[in-house]
């Protein structure tokens, strides 16, 4: 990567943190980056080509890890499925574990507060999460897709608040390592995942 590029990713990472992305312009990240218009349509599409690049930067080994531990656990649980704690394992502490900076941090929450991380997904992790999704039906095979949807999508929401709220609840939980911070979080999703859906007659009723 050279120099350039490296000082507008990091521009627009601290900027789109600290702003959002909807009040951060090109004109701002020329400005802090030090570099010209010309720098960042060379090495950029666009703003949103920038936003993707900037969150792939970590994301992308990230999501290489992922597969890795996902392939792994498979192998050593066939020919059964994985157990739904490896699959969240192997999708949960690479995120946890990750080596973050305080800014990346920050524009995490601010992607995910301007409700941008939908269509982030879908451009750059859909076979990601295809591959993980996958592998929870062999796991669930009972479960509907749907409810394997709405599960999927709390799970994320949580793992999503872990790594970008601070812990409120509890002084001591703060300092806890992380490590056990993805123990703890793969035993809370992995519960959410088996729990059984109960509905008063009157929900069914209207489904």
């Amino acid at each position: 990567m050279t120099y350039t590029k490296q000082r507008i990713l990091d521009a627009a990472e601290e900027l789109f943190g600290e702003h959002g992305y909807s009040a951060t312009s090109l004109r701002h990240i020329i400005a802090e980056a030090g570099v010209n218009l010309a720098a960042i349509h060379y090495h950029f599409g666009s703003k949103q080509d920038l936003l993707d690049q900037v969150i792939l930067r970590k994301a992308g080994p990230m999501n290489a890890r992922r597969l890795a531990l996902l392939d792994r656990f498979e192998e050593e649980a066939a020919p059964e499925p994985a157990s739904v704690e490896k699959i969240l394992e192997a999708f949960i502490a690479p995120a946890i574990l990750i080596d973050k900076s305080p800014e990346f941090v920050k524009l995490m929450g601010r992607v995910h507060a301007e409700g941008l991380m939908p269509e982030i997904a879908q451009r750059n992790f859909q076979p990601t999460i295809d591959r993980f999704l996958s592998a929870l039906r062999r796991a669930l095979p009972q479960m509907t897709a749907a409810e394997l949807a709405w599960k999927a999508h709390f799970s994320l929401g949580a793992m999503a608040h872990t790594l970008t709220v601070p812990t409120e609840i509890d002084a001591q939980a703060a300092h806890e390592s992380p490590d056990v911070i993805v123990q703890r979080l793969v035993a809370f999703v992995s519960g959410g995942f088996r729990a059984p859906v109960t509905m008063d007659k009157q929900t069914e009723v209207n489904r």
